[in-house]
């Protein structure tokens, strides 16, 4: 069965979604669906559609969207990346997926990637109309801004503060990147690691460039993710089971100690796998290492979505 391309109301505009479904799917029987949240920066058309079809492949119904503000979704100011926004629009997706014929509306999963990862949970912990979580290579974006921080979190603020106030009074909005447009660019600013070449070699070459995704971020939005922690609380309200699946070889970005804090803090972890010899970014298309989290993940939402 071909792509739907669907709009979801949100408030005052719509998020741009895509809906990904089974070749055999018949709407007049229930099916589980799952819910995908993208990694920061990225649209629809890229990480999250690698996994919606596969998924779908696999008989569940899936749903990807591009964050507001971003992508081909509506909102202003454009290229604002507001977590919790973007846990909110998880829960717009799951508005949108109950009215969709053919979907259960009480069989209805999320899987959080990278960022989304974060998101997923972050959301999950008070929709509980979300029935299994599933992540792979999970960060908490706010540990990793604050980590990045030379002079820690609460300077960064003050710098940021600051900022805002020129902002406003020279009437324009700010951006900065989210990676180097080149790896040209990387290497003139003497950044050589494996993790942030492979990101520029996904996001900004053919490979997966997409011509709806920025590689822009919104200055103002980085107060925001200072202050935020995905995980908070998911001790007492994380109740649905847990699945998380993470890139064996470390790196920079965190996503393997996010995953391991997750799975630890979790009351209902069921899945914890480790696809060895993968890095980060390796986990967002190269089929080998995405097929592997897919043989993970399917079994995992066929037990936890059931009829």
């Amino acid at each position: 069965m071909p792509l739907q391309h669907i709009a979801i109301p949100r408030g005052s505009f719509d998020l741009a979604a895509d809906l990904h479904l089974p070749g055999d799917f018949d709407a007049s029987r229930p099916h589980a669906a799952v819910v995908l949240a993208t990694p920061g920066s990225s649209v629809k058309e890229q990480i999250g559609a690698n996994y919606a079809a596969r998924l779908a492949d696999n008989g569940l119904v899936a749903l990807v969207f591009d964050p507001a503000y971003q992508g081909q979704s509506g909102g202003e100011p454009r290229d604002l990346e507001d977590p919790y926004r973007r846990g909110e629009d998880i829960s717009y997706a799951i508005d949108a997926l109950t009215l969709v014929p053919g979907v259960d509306p009480a069989r209805i999963g999320v899987l959080g990637i990278c960022a989304g990862g974060g998101y997923a949970v972050h959301t999950a912990r008070t929709d509980h109309r979300i029935k299994a979580v599933g992540t792979v290579v999970a960060a908490d974006m706010g540990a990793a801004f604050r980590s990045f921080t030379p002079n820690g979190p609460a300077a960064a603020l003050d710098e940021l503060a600051e900022a805002r106030t020129r902002e406003v009074l020279a009437g324009q909005l700010n951006r900065v990147n989210w990676l180097p447009d080149t790896l040209a660019d990387a290497q003139a600013a003497g950044i050589t690691d494996i993790d942030t070449t492979q990101a520029i070699t996904y996001y900004r070459t053919p490979r997966g460039h997409s011509p709806h995704s920025t590689n822009r971020r919104l200055a103002r939005s980085e107060s925001l993710t200072l202050g935020y922690d995905a995980f908070a609380h998911v001790a007492e309200l994380l109740t649905q089971p847990l699945a998380v699946v993470l890139a064996g070889r470390k790196g920079n970005t965190g996503s393997y100690e996010a995953g391991m804090r997750l799975w630890e803090m979790a009351p209902n972890p069921v899945d914890l796998y480790v696809v060895e010899g993968a890095g980060h970014y390796e986990m967002y298309d190269v089929p080998e290492y995405i097929d592997r989290a897919i043989a993970r993940l399917v079994p995992f939402y066929r037990n936890h979505l059931a009829a």
